[in-house]
């Protein structure tokens, strides 16, 4: 088809950009706090515990490395999405049509898995985010319980309760249909988790902080852990093209200064002045969510459990659009206009119960962030960019094949994330559970 068509042929053929026509397109502050957001959400308040696992020394430079590993991986994928969009001379293409172009525009051998590798995208897309929409419906229950739990003694519910609690208002927020009008909300989001992120400050620097006890790095067998929560913590692919492609100017999305290199390293320094403080405050004592660890009978722990209730309900939406987009391109030529807006509220409704379903059968914070970073964020936002941008480039792979070798690393790390990170978060649930049962 177009394989041995020259760089200076695909730039100056087509240009996607001017061919696009978004119904409601978004500013590059909100493309920005849409993306910081769907990135930067629960995951930031796990990074104490993070560095726990880790060691503060180890903590630091892993997080810089991750950060910069998962900055590049979004950066080659938007890239390669571009360069499809001018080879098939189409405005835009999603997560899943540009893993599906690379393919059908490759090498001959690999041409027939085009279709494949859209359906894979599809799945690890979906399976995603699923996942992350479980774990927000659990985090918010959870801050929501403890609020209860000490206030309103008389009413002691199991955290299962209050996901079903929660059902309806959330369903009632994910009928909020463009990015345009939800980065309103992520903008209330990022409010509450900045707010949510200085109280924690205040608490980790009230008191005296104590070195001795703390390690610059840990137990190495607990290395996997930490590498699958910064990876959940940082990673927003699943909704890097959407925001993309609903921009009023998509080229403000790469380059320096950029939409990515502002959200990425704004999400950077928050995590790791978090993650290296709060186990600085708290050690080996922490739990999912550093919230968690906060006292009961302070009003500002107060509102930061409050907040960042409000914080994680808000994102619920954005996580969620990502689901809806693809069961969306599916289903709607199936259906007819006159009952078009109907279908897509009751399939908002089942597919938010669906998500909080999960939550309230595996309501385990810790181990579902582990999860979800080490097996589906590895292959989401590690090894599928990474390979898609080798095809895409095969032909011209730069001096020694320079850009295939630096996609195996991360391929390999993508990998060996995956491996590792569901062994130990594997053991660590077998283990939780024989110590219900004792």
């Amino acid at each position: 088809m177009c394989d041995n068509k020259t760089d200076v042929d695909i730039k100056t053929d087509y240009n996607p950009f001017e061919h696009r026509k978004v119904e409601k397109p978004s500013s590059d502050v909100r493309s920005t706090t849409n993306l910081i957001k769907a990135s930067l959400g629960s995951g930031l308040l796990a990074g104490p515990l993070a560095f726990a696992n880790a060691g503060w020394g180890v903590g630091i430079v892993g997080t810089l490395i991750i950060g910069i590993i998962c900055g590049h991986c979004v950066h080659i994928l938007v890239k390669t999405s571009r360069g499809c969009c001018k080879l098939e001379k189409k405005p835009l293409l999603g997560y899943a049509e540009t893993a599906k172009s690379v393919f059908t525009n490759g090498p001959k051998k690999i041409r027939s898995y085009a279709k494949f590798a859209k359906i894979f995208s599809e799945f690890a897309l979906v399976s995603t985010y699923v996942g992350v929409c479980c774990i927000y419906s659990v985090l918010i229950s959870d801050s929501i319980k403890q609020l209860i739990d000490r206030y309103v003694p008389s009413v002691i519910l199991p955290v299962e309760y209050y996901c079903l609690i929660i059902l309806g208002p959330i369903c009632l927020l994910c009928q909020v249909r463009y990015l345009k009008w939800l980065a309103v909300f992520s903008f209330l989001a990022n409010i509450f988790l900045m707010l949510t992120y200085l109280i924690c400050l205040y608490y980790i620097f009230g008191s005296e902080i104590t070195l001795a006890d703390k390690k610059i790095a840990g137990d190495p067998w607990r290395f996997p852990a930490f590498v699958s929560t910064v990876i959940f913590a940082m990673e927003g692919i699943g909704v890097v093209m959407p925001v993309e492609n609903a921009m009023k100017k998509p080229q403000h999305f790469l380059g320096c200064p950029s939409v990515l290199v502002v959200a990425m390293t704004a999400i950077v320094f928050f995590y790791s002045t978090l993650g290296l403080f709060g186990y600085f405050r708290y050690g080996d004592v922490l739990r999912g969510s550093i919230t968690l660890n906060l006292p009961l009978d302070d009003w500002p722990a107060i509102c930061a459990k409050a907040f960042i209730a409000l914080s994680i309900f808000f994102t619920y939406p954005l996580q969620f659009y990502v689901v809806f987009d693809i069961f969306k391109k599916h289903t709607d030529r199936y259906i007819k206009d006159d009952y078009r807006n109907v279908t897509e509220v009751f399939a908002r409704i089942v597919g938010v119960g669906f998500c909080v379903g999960i939550g309230i059968a595996l309501p385990l914070l810790e181990q579902i962030i582990n999860i979800v970073g080490a097996c589906f964020y590895s292959i989401l936002g590690l090894i599928i960019p990474a390979t898609l941008e080798t095809v895409f480039r095969w032909e011209k792979l730069g001096k020694f094949k320079w850009i295939l070798w630096k996609n195996l690393i991360i391929i390999i790390f993508g990998f060996g994330t995956l491996i590792s990170g569901c062994t130990v978060t594997v053991l660590d649930i077998i283990e939780i559970l024989n110590k219900k049962t004792v």
